[in-house]
């Protein structure tokens, strides 16, 4: 006859349990898994789970035009049910510099601020060629070691800022979103990303391969502020935000209080206000007149870094942390983010797109999911 556990028993088992995992946490130094299992999914509406920083805009704001044709033109069945499927927030088409379409669901506006995840990288990729063009970074191929100490021993010492842009450092920051105790997860909801970044070790030869990560763009927070000799959000507010005529600051998250941005993403800005980037992107760095960044170095940022991918295939979708579409015989430039952030410039019709929400499609054709790949279609459809 098998005898039952007593409640007792079971309870006290369940806090010695508890107690181990507790300590080997602790020992681990992994601590910000408790954050991780409160929250479990992040989101666009993560803002308050963390300290921030503002990104200040410029006196004058300058509102988008609207074009006669606003709102006028219906949504292609596809489309519409594409947007819904995929919990939409903000759904924003833009061609000759004036909204063509612009629409909002479950409460957002135009000025509600939220996550666009990994659009962040790009924005970044953006001022480190603003640094170069001011001499504050001698140029791409500069040494990492020049900027932060850490990386002066051993094969950290060959990583260029180059191979940060195109994400072939070669460190062992490996992207991944399936389980809480992975460098992905403590860079979100950890305390310290100096000292995430400083655990990093050299895995592949440095500009060899493309790899993913988001751990190269932190690094390239940490050379920004060192470089200025500013908060990158300082930087971010000066060079670019404050001349871009944007309508909201913008809000960039901390990895603790009066800490380090969350470089590879979380600045949290909304649609019309992301859309005056794609602009830039259009008039080949210049706004309003004034060249904010120069147009070689976001020629080369737009470029196929050509490297191979970790399948030996050579990478034609990637630049300097932007994304390269090529479909229907043209190119469009991106900004992408976790579940479907959105930013989409189409030079050859003179469009941006910027989609923002909750989900996008599992579904991929190459290296992009299919939800990205019905904006740019019926888009162009529609507003051609």
């Amino acid at each position: 006859m098998k005898r039952k556990l007593r409640p007792a028993k079971v309870f006290y088992a369940f806090l010695i349990i508890l107690s181990l995992a507790n300590i080997l946490i602790y020992a681990t130094d992994t601590t910000y898994i408790y954050k991780a299992l409160i929250y479990q999914q992040v989101g666009i509406d993560d803002l308050n789970l963390f300290s921030s920083r503002e990104v200040k805009k410029g006196l004058a704001g300058q509102k988008w035009a609207q074009s006669k044709q606003y709102n006028k033109k219906k949504l292609s069945d596809t489309l519409r049910k594409t947007l819904e499927e995929t919990e939409s927030v903000a759904f924003l088409v833009i061609k000759n510099d004036s909204i063509h379409y612009e629409k909002y669901w479950d409460g957002y506006s135009d000025t509600s601020l939220s996550n666009p995840f990994s659009v962040t990288k790009s924005i970044v990729g953006l001022l480190v060629g603003i640094a170069i063009d001011e001499g504050k970074i001698n140029s791409v191929e500069q040494h990492v070691s020049d900027f932060l100490p850490e990386f002066k021993e051993g094969r950290k010492a060959e990583i260029t800022i180059k191979h940060l842009l195109q994400m072939a450092s070669g460190l062992d920051f490996m992207e991944s979103y399936n389980t809480p105790f992975n460098y992905t997860t403590e860079s979100y909801y950890g305390d310290d990303l100096k000292k995430l970044v400083s655990k990093l070790k050299v895995i592949e030869a440095p500009g060899s391969v493309y790899r993913y990560k988001s751990g190269d763009t932190q690094v390239l927070g940490l050379i920004l502020a060192k470089a200025t000799g500013m908060t990158i959000s300082e930087y971010a507010s000066q060079k670019l935000w404050q001349k871009l005529g944007v309508a909201r600051s913008a809000l960039w998250s901390l990895d603790k209080v009066n800490g380090v941005e969350k470089a590879y993403c979380c600045y949290y800005t909304n649609a019309p206000d992301l859309a005056k980037i794609g602009k830039l992107i259009l008039q080949n760095g210049k706004f309003n007149g004034e060249q904010l960044i120069s147009s070689d170095y976001l020629k080369a940022s737009l470029t196929p870094n050509n490297l191979p991918g970790t399948n030996g295939s050579k990478t034609n979708f990637y630049g300097y942390q932007w994304w390269l579409l090529n479909r229907n015989g043209q190119v469009i430039y991106c900004a992408r983010g976790l579940a479907g952030q959105y930013l989409m410039v189409i030079p050859s019709r003179n469009i941006i797109i910027v989609r923002l929400g909750k989900k996008r499609n599992r579904e991929k054709q190459g290296e992009f999911s299919t939800d990205i790949l019905i904006y740019a279609d019926e888009v162009v459809k529609l507003f051609d």
